[in-house]
């Protein structure tokens, strides 16, 4: 499911940023950059809707990923 970004506090909505952003095995290239880039450029891409916040009701997490990569995952689960 979807979590509209915008309707979270903005205190919240950083908080989830940082911790995906601090996940172990995050790769952001050659060039090291600053939590504080990371969590701009997570916030633009919501902005864009490039990425989006979905909750998983079975695993009980919140995760960011590539709007397209939702998608792709709904309609494989439509398909059984």
């Amino acid at each position: 499911m979807i979590i509209p970004w915008k309707e979270l506090d903005a205190e919240t909505l950083n908080n989830v940023i940082e911790a995906f952003v601090l996940r172990e095995g995050t790769d952001y290239g050659e060039q090291e950059r600053s939590l504080e880039q990371k969590v701009a450029d997570v916030i633009r891409q919501l902005k864009s809707s490039d990425v989006v916040l979905v909750w998983s009701e079975l695993h009980e997490t919140l995760n960011i990923m590539p709007r397209g990569q939702f998608r792709a995952g709904d309609e494989e689960r439509e398909q059984f």
